[in-house]
């Protein structure tokens, strides 16, 4: 069952819009390389119930994206129709209504639509390539639909001192979920987050999610479970819960329920981060999905100045722990692929990760050269956008989340900020060598293997008309030596979009 209509949509939309325009102005918001909104305006206080309405702010998202993904070495010499897959595009909007505070109460409502264009009859590539999460591949299998009209968010929150309780849909930005709203549609959660700034030098949140919505879906999902054709009499019923591309295609609904597991089971998440200590940074994070698995995370930054130069050496360490989910689907991420004797044991997700880095910046470039390895036991189950290797060795769809794989990356970045306006253009570049344990998934379809990727993106904001802003990703991976039979491919990503 869809959330609410496209018709019904559309017309709030234009109603809201029209609302919206009277109020305005330049950079009201503007837009962090990694998909953030930053919300310039500041909140209004409200003396009246009237004035919670009345003294809100609208903020307005017009946006387009268009993929094209390549595949094999062709890209370079002689492209043919076999080796390119049709390019899909999408057009989109979003509006959020963010009330004043009154008592120390607000609420946030916000509506997005994407409608996707693309060649039907290139539907087995179109169900696997980036741009599928332009609309919803459940709804177009099942019902035909090419747009997706969604409600993500709906939240009240309620603020004392300098800390704030939210319940309802909402954007979770913490190590472990992500908005990660870089296609047409954020990743939300239902549940409730309390953020708090009054421990001195620190911010802690705390979440208690229960449902959850990724990109390219219009009805929320369990958190931790896998569809399969007992959740689901439609088509592709994995398409309709957590079908995340770290999610683990063993915890389906069905073995769930043969091990008296939950199908539905919450996530709690805390996220902390200190500053006490002079130029030392430490963060700290888990997650729990009761009598599934869990996760803690310790990071350490410590900053020192060479002259000009800032540099930033930074650690982080994480330990995952099986509390039962291992039992029901073992320890790969996709164990129809996996070689399961290749694994310490099978039965277990107890696994770890350790990453380095250094951070250099001088001028207006940064270097990043990072270091991550996940331990020769079991895969990384982190299915809510939050990536592991975040800031140290993911470069756009890289990730490294298997057992036994280590993951060396140089990053050159020229121009960041932390505004999200990039009067300047914003450069960023980066070699990854991945090196992957083949015997796990050695299979005729899939191998862990070794690969080169290869990464350039730029974004800009219009000198004349800031509120304007496109950006460029470009991605090329080259399989190595005994993988010489997956073919390679360059993945393209152009995205416009305009905030009012």
């Amino acid at each position: 069952m869809k959330l609410f209509s496209f018709k019904a949509f559309s017309l709030s939309f234009l109603t809201l819009m029209s609302m919206s325009l009277s109020a305005n102005i330049n950079t009201r918001s503007s837009l962090k390389s990694n998909g953030e909104i930053v919300y310039n305006l500041p909140q209004q206080k409200a003396y009246s119930l009237g004035q919670l309405f009345s003294k809100g702010n609208f903020y307005g998202r017009l946006r387009s994206n268009t993929f094209l993904f390549s595949k094999d070495d062709s890209i370079f010499k002689n492209i043919t129709e076999s080796s390119v897959s049709k390019p899909i595009s999408a057009l989109g909007a979003s509006l959020l209504y963010k009330s004043a505070s009154y008592h120390g109460f607000d609420f946030n409502i916000g509506l997005y639509t994407s409608y996707a264009f693309f060649d039907k009859n290139d539907i087995d590539s179109l169900y696997k390539i980036k741009g599928k999460d332009t609309f919803s591949r459940f709804n177009y299998a099942n019902y035909g639909e090419q747009y997706m009209a969604v409600l993500g968010q709906a939240n009240v929150g309620y603020t004392l001192n300098k800390t704030k309780l939210t319940a309802g849909r909402q954007l979770v930005e913490t190590f472990y979920t992500r908005s990660n709203d870089t296609k047409m549609m954020p990743n939300t959660f239902d549940g409730l987050v309390l953020n708090s700034k009054d421990i001195q030098d620190s911010t802690l949140t705390l979440a208690y999610l229960v449902k959850q919505k990724l990109r390219d879906h219009t009805t929320l999902h369990s958190l931790l479970m896998y569809g399969d054709e007992n959740s689901s009499s439609l088509l592709y019923p994995q398409w309709n819960e957590n079908d995340d591309s770290v999610m683990h295609r063993g915890l389906t609904y069905t073995a769930l329920k043969a091990a008296g597991k939950s199908t539905n089971a919450p996530l709690l998440v805390l996220d902390f981060q200190n500053k006490s200590i002079k130029e030392l940074k430490i963060n700290l994070a888990s997650y729990i999905v009761p009598s599934l698995i869990s996760q803690v995370m310790g990071e350490l930054n410590y900053s020192f100045q060479l002259g000009k130069i800032s540099v930033t050496p930074g650690i982080r360490y994480i330990k995952q722990f099986d509390n039962g989910a291992g039992a029901v689907g073992g320890a790969a991420l996709f164990p129809a692929l996996a070689v399961k004797e290749k694994y310490k044991d099978y039965n277990s997700l107890n696994s770890q990760m350790i990453a380095a880095r250094v951070v250099t910046k001088f001028d207006t470039y940064k270097i990043n050269l990072a270091y991550t390895q996940v331990f020769d036991e079991a895969d990384l189950v982190t299915p809510w956008r939050g990536f592991p290797t975040s800031g140290y060795t993911r470069s756009m769809g890289i990730y490294n989340w298997f057992a036994n794989t280590k993951s060396y990356r140089l990053e050159l970045v020229k121009n960041a900020t932390d505004t999200g306006l990039y009067d300047d253009l914003f450069i960023q570049t980066s070699v990854l060598y991945v090196n992957g344990d083949e015997e796990k998934f050695n299979t005729d379809n899939f191998k862990a293997s070794d690969s080169m990727y290869y990464y350039v993106g730029f974004v800009q904001n219009a000198p004349s008309l800031p509120d304007f802003q496109y950006r460029l990703r470009l991605g090329y991976r080259d399989f190595i030596e005994s993988a010489s039979n997956v073919p390679n491919y360059l993945d393209s990503r152009l995205e416009f979009n305009y905030l009012f």
